[in-house]
């Protein structure tokens, strides 16, 4: 019998604020976040794991953290959280006491799934937007990776380590990239760099690896890709990414789903008993 996919899948960038205000006066991201939850419990079959790579609310206030854990009350799979720019430590950790922390400083974090490894890796610099992994942190990433080369493993972290064309979420980036290339290139078994951030689905490699901008359940930065244009958002389509790791020869094969939100219409069977052809 073949083994079945282990399904990882991954939100971002919720920006929850306090209950009643609205993101940038405009954006229910309480809603967003909502509509998202109803999607994830929808998915037959279920994920194994819900990653929430930062941001995961806006001004890392008490109020707002307390907000997001009632948003996430329905949620009826397990879940992992590391922090982006907006969150700060300590409330996150006091959100969630049950998430086993590797360190009491940096909020790194093994999931083991099935027959994957899933590595939640801070990427947050206190009071600044952009990304840097501290020497604790990379230390952690390279011997955790050591600690089980046969078992594949999925990294989540909320900054990309790559440039997207967008230039000012470009200047917010991972600004030590290559610290982190070389150990995901001294370890076979790391198959995927998962990232947040920008609220755009994007897709690209890194390191020889498949590398990923999970969108946001709410709005989009928008692709402009000309440095004249001003930094802005747009209401686009929501979603998330749904990773599914297939079991297989060598570290098996990884496929990432982008799942929108909300009603569509279907699902319609493409054939039926009166009708056996198209």
């Amino acid at each position: 019998m073949t083994a079945r996919p282990v399904l990882v899948a991954q939100i971002s960038d919720l920006h929850i604020k306090p209950r009643g205000v609205l993101a940038y006066r405009r954006v229910d991201t309480a809603a967003a976040l909502a509509a998202c939850v109803r999607e994830l419990n929808r998915l037959a079959p279920a994920p194994d794991l819900v990653v929430a790579s930062g941001d995961l609310v806006d001004d890392a206030s008490l109020e707002e953290y307390d907000h997001l854990r009632e948003l996430l009350k329905p949620l009826r799979i397990p879940l992992a959280v590391i922090p982006g720019n907006h969150d700060a430590p300590a409330p996150l950790r006091a959100a969630f006491p049950d998430l086993p922390y590797a360190a009491t400083t940096a909020l790194n974090l093994i999931v083991p799934v099935g027959s994957l490894d899933i590595m939640l890796i801070d990427s947050s610099v206190p009071d600044e937007p952009y990304g840097l992994l501290d020497a604790q942190t990379l230390s952690w990433l390279d011997g955790a990776l050591a600690a089980s080369p046969i078992r594949p493993a999925l990294l989540f972290l909320h900054h990309p380590p790559f440039l997207t064309g967008i230039w000012h979420m470009d200047q917010q980036n991972l600004r030590n990239a290559g610290d982190l290339e070389a150990i995901v290139r001294c370890h076979k078994r790391a198959r995927l760099i998962a990232a947040g951030h920008v609220h755009r689905a994007t897709f690209t490699t890194f390191a020889g690896i498949a590398a990923t901008i999970c969108p946001a359940p709410n709005h989009a930065v928008a692709l402009n890709l000309d440095r004249l244009l001003p930094p802005a958002f747009t209401i686009e389509p929501p979603g998330f990414h749904l990773h599914c790791w297939l079991p297989g020869a060598g570290f098996g094969t990884l496929v990432t789903h982008f799942v929108p939100i909300g009603t569509v219409d279907g699902p319609h069977p493409f054939f039926s008993a009166d009708n056996p052809l198209p």
